[in-house]
């Protein structure tokens, strides 16, 4: 397999507050190849938007390593992120907060294209009207502004400003998590066309299993700041290893009704441990019906049980 387009080894996160260190990410590792999707989930507060932040040092990690395209992100200065943002882009979750409500359609997806001079002066307001119709946006609409379009047309020309300076990789944070269902499936279908021809490679940040599970190559678990289990799409949702990917996928509603009523949902008692305590073993275990004496004094680290599936989780040690 050829070098991964995004390497994180390690990345940790961690904010000081009056009462303690919050430990948001805590030594995540994962990789992306170019062209790939990789889902990101977990229930919401574990740290997967934060993780996006660090990747891109929109906030400065505590601690890790990031390689993109061969360059260690860590080391960049300011003008190599700016060349390193040009190719490594972000959509957010909100699209009611993510545009400036004082620009105009075309001012906004201009501004990148002007910054990195993508093209001459003179041709930019045909690049944004190209970019507004490659989303699926009428180009007459360049004049309006972002409160006069519905909340997936706001995030269309979220996609269109991400585009906006040719990017290698894209950071989707929970971009249809805002919008009704029958929109979510239409900004998705985007992104997928979007991906075939341009050869994007993503990291989709959700909480919601099924559109993950529909857009994603490989999927990685993430609680309380860790990656817990990561493999390949169609693995995960047919042999979890991990209790807490065991959990998040019976809640995953079946549209079959003899299926759904004959299935066993697992239901987590406990509370999620406060990210600013020292947590003695596994940080899972508190919730978790198969936890035993060795969960309560040692971390499980992650590691691959099965070829391409790894998981952090002693009860698939040799």
């Amino acid at each position: 397999m050829s070098e991964p387009l995004l390497s994180v080894t390690g990345l940790k996160m961690h904010f000081p507050t009056m009462r303690g260190v919050v430990k948001a990410v805590d030594g995540v590792d994962l990789t992306i190849q170019a062209g790939e999707t990789l889902g990101l989930v977990g229930e919401s507060g574990c740290g997967k938007s934060t993780t996006a932040r660090g990747i891109t040092r929109l906030l400065p990690p505590t601690a890790g390593e990031i390689t993109f395209d061969g360059v260690d992100v860590m080391r960049l200065d300011n003008t190599g992120l700016r060349e390193m943002r040009q190719r490594m882009q972000m959509v957010f979750q909100d699209p009611y907060a993510s545009l400036d409500p004082r620009m105009t359609v075309l001012d906004i997806i201009a501004e990148p294209i002007r910054n990195f001079k993508i093209v001459p002066r003179g041709e930019t307001r045909d690049r944004v009207r190209a970019l507004l119709e490659r989303v699926g946006l009428d180009p007459d609409f360049e004049r309006r502004y972002p409160h006069e379009f519905s909340g997936g047309q706001r995030q269309r020309i979220g996609v269109a400003r991400a585009l906006a300076v040719d990017p290698m990789l894209i950071l989707h944070d929970e971009p249809v998590s805002a919008l009704d269902v029958s929109i979510q499936a239409q900004i998705i279908n985007l992104l997928e066309d979007l991906q075939t021809d341009l050869g994007l490679a993503y990291l989709f940040i959700s909480h919601d299993l099924a559109v993950v599970r529909h857009v994603s190559d490989r999927i990685a678990v993430m609680y309380l700041g860790r990656i817990v289990e990561i493999t390949a799409a169609d693995k995960l949702y047919a042999e979890p290893l991990h209790p807490y990917t065991e959990a998040l996928l019976s809640a995953v509603p079946i549209p079959d009704p003899k299926v759904e009523a004959q299935r066993k949902r697992i239901v987590l008692t406990g509370d999620v441990p406060s990210p600013t305590e020292h947590i003695v073993g596994c940080p899972f275990r508190a919730r978790c019906s198969k936890a035993f004496d060795r969960c309560a004094v040692e971390a499980p680290v992650l590691r691959e049980h099965r070829p391409g599936h790894a998981a952090a989780c002693f009860l698939h040690e040799d």
